[in-house]
């Protein structure tokens, strides 16, 4: 059967009891998938926080961090279609062993370099290049793999808890990377991401292949990658969130970099403050991502809202007068963040056949993540030229514009409204059913 005409899966379409909110943790294999998931993440965002941290005191230059974010993603801009070619050739299990273990060969450098006083800023720039191919294969294969260890049946409760955990991570890592920085040196962290990605590669020895819900492999043939396109571009459940996504990426998720500059030059609060800006933003993604369980139905106007509300946010945030203000608004910003990048990866999972959901998914990756590898030298450099404040201006206002222009495409070809309601944080752009 050809992929590209079969239909996709069927979604729930009533709201969920508040006992399945944790449903595919019923699940033995994605329990241990889960935990050593949760490890992982927190050690990846102590990694990311070190490392931007280190570049920011080695060159004292935010652009510089926005250099290591497009070094660190380039590689997925380029080469993301092949990670989704090798994920529906062969096992996902195999290629997140491979792919895990050579991250950590990358911290335990990191670690070794910067614990013995040699770090320099270029040694970063290159370990991130590198750690950016081992992304490229890593991510759609993880993504993947969640439906062969839940089945479809449970995939929309584990993507959204996949979410859950990595706003955890992202709100205890960072945390702990800024007393790690302060007291001990930021070498500590790339050390113990070192030490996550071992006992992740071990945990994936645990999950029992008997339970996995296999797809037979996709057999070596030519126009594989352009069937990924033609089917993407076949589906508005799945051009329409990765147009926004493509957006919302170069713009909003360089939010990272931003936040860098807020804390070394605007606030002068340091890296601890910069941990605890991270944190923050991860307490509200976490909020976003529990809620997003809670959704009945995928629709694409919710997902554009989502997405211009995030605008809105930061649009605020460039008028924060200090930081306990400026921290409050992060707080609904990773709300607001998480709502559209959990919406938009359902919608787009959920849209597409099995046998090619590797190559989607790897496409739908390639916008996100080399979105952020524009994004953040381009932020970075605006931050030094304009002033970080006109930087955030244009991190929001992108998305805002964006969600209004897709909203009056949409309601052009499916008799949809866009609304704004400035009074409201939560739902300042919205769009609603002409016929009711």
């Amino acid at each position: 059967m050809n992929a590209a005409l079969t239909a996709p899966i069927n979604l729930v379409t009533t709201r969920p009891p508040w006992s399945q909110t944790f449903s595919s943790l019923k699940i033995r294999n994605y329990r241990i998938f889960a935990s050593a998931n949760l490890l992982a993440v927190i050690a990846v965002w102590m990694q990311r926080v070190a490392q931007d941290w280190m570049v920011l005191e080695l060159s004292g230059s935010v652009t510089a961090v926005g250099i290591t974010v497009f070094m660190q993603f380039i590689p997925s801009l380029v080469l993301m279609p092949l990670g989704g070619i090798l994920a529906d050739r062969y096992s996902k299990r195999l290629i997140l062993m491979i792919s895990q273990g050579a991250a950590g060969a990358l911290a335990a450098v990191m670690a070794v370099l910067a614990l013995t006083g040699h770090l320099q800023v270029w040694h970063i720039y290159v370990i991130a290049f590198v750690l950016g191919l081992v992304v490229v294969a890593d991510q759609p294969a993880r993504q993947v793999f969640v439906n062969e260890l839940v089945g479809p049946a449970q995939l929309r409760n584990a993507i959204s808890l996949n979410s859950s955990i990595f706003q955890m991570g992202g709100m205890i890592g960072p945390a702990v990377s800024g007393v790690l920085i302060m007291a001990v040196g930021g070498g500590w962290a790339f050390a113990t991401n070192a030490l996550a990605c071992t006992v992740t590669v071990l945990s994936l020895l645990l999950i029992r292949s008997s339970e996995l819900v296999r797809m037979p492999p996709v057999k070596r043939g030519k126009g594989q990658l352009m069937e990924g396109v033609r089917y993407a571009l076949g589906k508005p459940t799945i051009y329409w969130p990765a147009a926004m996504a493509a957006v919302f990426a170069v713009f909003g998720l360089s939010l990272a970099v931003l936040m860098a500059a807020y804390a070394n030059n605007v606030f002068d609060v340091g890296a601890g403050g910069y941990g605890l800006l991270n944190t923050l933003v991860a307490l509200g993604a976490l909020c976003g991502a529990i809620a997003s369980t809670r959704i009945a139905t995928l629709r694409l106007r919710g997902a554009m809202a989502a997405a211009g509300s995030y605008g809105v946010v930061l649009l605020i945030a460039s008028r924060a007068p200090n930081m306990l203000t400026f921290g409050a608004v992060m707080v609904v910003a990773g709300f607001a963040s998480l709502l559209f990048l959990t919406s938009a990866n359902q919608l787009v999972q959920m849209s597409t056949n099995v046998l090619i959901r590797g190559r989607v998914m790897s496409l739908y990756i390639m916008v996100l993540i080399g979105g952020q590898a524009l994004g953040g030298p381009l932020m970075g450099w605006l931050a030094e030229n304009w002033g970080v404040q006109w930087a955030m201006v244009v991190a929001g206002g992108m998305p805002v514009l964006a969600a209004m222009v897709f909203g009056l495409a949409l309601a052009r070809r499916g008799q949809l409204a866009l609304r704004l309601n400035l009074r409201s944080l939560s739902r300042p752009v919205f769009i609603v059913s002409k016929t009711g």
